[in-house]
């Protein structure tokens, strides 16, 4: 019994790799909650370092320290509210506890309790060395040696892919006068960029996608009314890094929809047992993120499993939500082993999907993979052309990602993008549970596709702008009114947020901005009677139903704001997400701002925060600040 207890709480462990912890700066709101406490052995009564304190129904945690004291800062909103914590740590028992949060500080102490540990069970333990560094803190080195071995035998290579990213320039009004993009609702990049963060590493460049950053948070734009699935807002401020210039934030937030009142599902698992596979980090959270949504599923839904590795196969036929057992049961059966074979997997779960097509239902296929295709018809063109004729038929994708070492990131972007659906990267269970769980009905259900965005700009007022992001996602002016042009789809409840840095005209700017020259015969046409309105610029955007073939066009003009009214909390923490993400990536258009500027630029635009998704971006850029992994000053 107790080897059971362990081995479920380790592989929950390891699926949530710990936040760093979130400890008081110059910039905490003086009145906030926090959580403060000590782990010890409550037999020995020694402290315990490197227990796991999670917060239930968040995606906050922090680690013990050496003296096994460990903190968590809550910001504001946080008092009064009742949150159960969690302890995990190898070889002892989970404890759990409830507590009423008070204006201050909130203790929560935990003894636990040790438990067996078998050789056995020590040798799946490793999934990356900091586990290994904790085994052989907590173990004799007699016991954790092999694990130490199992993990050398994996090979420390790192084959991971990204597309390489040009970042946007700054453009010319007069020769430039429209932009063009597709919306993108991937939230990939965060997770995958966290992963790093929490490892001590700076992520690569081209791993760092801003508007993936951006969009990873929902944000308080008003509903939709009336007949559109999505509203439109908009809001203008000066830009933190440059005041000379405006950022102008573009926000569209999706209708929400009753999960239980969602359309029936005719879902098909396409999943990854090749040997690539075979990792604490890959598999056994696979199987942990597919039962929550399991979980999910309601009777009239139905999901069938088709599995990849030398070669692709039926493992569950269409089986209805009611039978949750049964499709548990298929999934904890996965074994890892042999190439991978996904383009058969592919074609194999598109026919599966095919043949239980609901003509009044959500048809999808969901694809759980590290990306590391190697067998059979995988090139990347063979994919895209597979997976657009699909979603033609009305089948869409979503891609979720695991693992490390070997990630595939710019080929599974690559196949969500073409098949009408969402890519995410899935480091934890608290992820999974985000993207499968709370996030179930934008993941799964898409209420507008083919979502194009144009921008106007109104040379009166504007001299030169710049997209923040976006960069794989730009589009030619013409391809906004051709409804043949596949570009983003937006899920129930999504928030999607594009920024625009503007150079207003007569300011004397130290950027570049990227002009055609002189031409021979005369610039752009004359400017049009608007241009003399208080507009700095005009949008415009198309979309087509789920089921739609022709589209659907809305526009929204863009003045000025007053200087005297305060930046709301969207725009603010938007702006501190693009920050960062700037930073990240060594951009030449943040000038000289700082990382300790985007620290008090987040912690002011917290706001309620359910989850405690913008509470955990805060940690994130004060752990960043810590590992001066930027290679910036001190101090910035």
């Amino acid at each position: 019994m107790y080897a059971r207890a362990f081995v479920l709480t380790l592989l929950t462990w390891l699926g949530s790799p710990p936040h760093p912890i979130t400890e008081p700066g110059p910039s905490t709101p003086p009145r906030a909650a926090s959580l403060v406490g000590r782990v010890t052995d409550a037999t020995a009564g020694r402290p315990l370092a490197g227990a796991l304190i999670s917060l239930d129904g968040s995606a906050l945690s922090a680690s013990t320290n050496d003296a096994g004291r460990w903190s968590l800062q809550l910001g504001d909103g946080w008092v009064g509210r009742t949150v159960t914590l969690r302890v995990r740590m190898l070889g002892y028992a989970e404890a759990t506890r409830t507590v009423t949060l008070v204006d201050g500080a909130t203790v929560a102490d935990f003894a636990l309790t040790p438990v067996a540990v078998t050789l056995d069970q020590l040798k799946i333990a490793v999934a990356s060395e900091a586990v290994a560094g904790r085994v052989a803190a907590a173990f004799p080195a007699a016991l954790a040696a092999p694990a130490r071995e199992w993990r050398r035998g994996r090979g420390d290579f790192n084959t991971e892919s990204y597309d390489f990213i040009d970042e946007n320039p700054f453009l010319a009004v007069l020769s430039n006068p429209l932009s063009t993009f597709s919306i993108d609702v991937d939230r990939a990049s965060y997770s995958n960029v966290r992963r790093f963060i929490r490892e001590g590493r700076r992520p690569p460049v081209d791993a760092v996608r801003i508007e993936e950053l951006v969009n990873y948070f929902t944000y308080d734009d008003p509903a939709p009314t009336g007949d559109v699935p999505f509203s439109v807002a908009t809001e203008v401020i000066a830009a933190p890094w440059q005041p000379l210039h405006r950022l102008v934030r573009i926000g569209l937030k999706g209708t929400e929809v009753d999960v239980s009142r969602m359309p029936p599902n005719n879902l098909v698992f396409l999943l990854d047992v090749s040997g690539s596979m075979n990792s604490p980090d890959k598999l056994p959270l696979l199987k942990t993120a597919f039962g929550m949504l399991v979980d999910q599923l309601r009777p009239q839904d139905r999901v069938a499993i088709v599995v990849y590795a030398g070669a692709s196969g039926l493992v569950l036929e269409p089986t209805p939500g009611s039978r949750k057992d049964a499709i548990r049961e298929a999934i904890e059966r996965l074994q890892a082993g042999g190439s991978t074979a996904g383009g058969a997997g592919l074609e194999l779960a598109y026919k599966v999907a095919a043949r239980n097509h609901l003509r009044e239902g959500n048809n999808r296929v969901i694809l759980a993979t590290d990306g590391d295709f190697n067998v059979g018809p995988s090139s990347d063109a063979e994919m895209v052309r597979l997976i657009e004729g699909r979603r033609e038929q009305g089948t869409f994708l979503t891609v979720l990602g695991f693992g490390t070492g070997n990630l595939k990131d710019s080929k599974m972007e690559k196949l969500a993008d073409h098949g009408n659906g969402n890519y995410h990267y899935i480091d934890s269970a608290l992820e999974a549970r985000k993207v499968l769980v709370e996030e179930m009905g934008g993941t799964l259900l898409t209420i507008a596709k083919d979502v194009k965005i144009q921008v106007e700009f109104n040379p009166a007022r504007v001299a030169a702008y710049r997209l923040i992001g976006y960069e794989n996602r730009i589009m030619a002016a013409e391809d906004f009114d051709d409804d043949r042009k596949d570009a983003g789809e937006l899920g129930a409840g999504h928030s999607v947020t594009a920024l625009y840095e503007v150079v207003p005209s007569g300011v004397e700017s130290p950027v570049e901005v990227r002009d055609v020259g002189d031409l021979r015969y005369g610039g752009s046409p004359a400017p049009g009677p608007a241009s003399d309105s208080a507009e700095l610029l005009f949008v415009k955007l198309r979309y087509k139903r789920p089921s739609g073939k022709r589209s659907e066009l809305l526009t929204h003009p863009v003045v000025e704001g007053r200087e005297d009214r305060p930046a709301s909390e969207n725009v603010r923490f938007a702006t501190a997400v693009a920050a960062w993400g700037m930073l990240l990536r060594g951009s030449e258009h943040c000038g000289a701002y700082t990382l300790g500027e985007v620290e008090l630029l987040a912690a002011g635009a917290l706001g309620a925060d359910p989850g405690g998704y913008r509470a955990e971006f805060l940690s994130l850029v004060r752990a960043t600040r810590k590992m001066e992994i930027l290679g910036l000053e001190p101090g910035r």
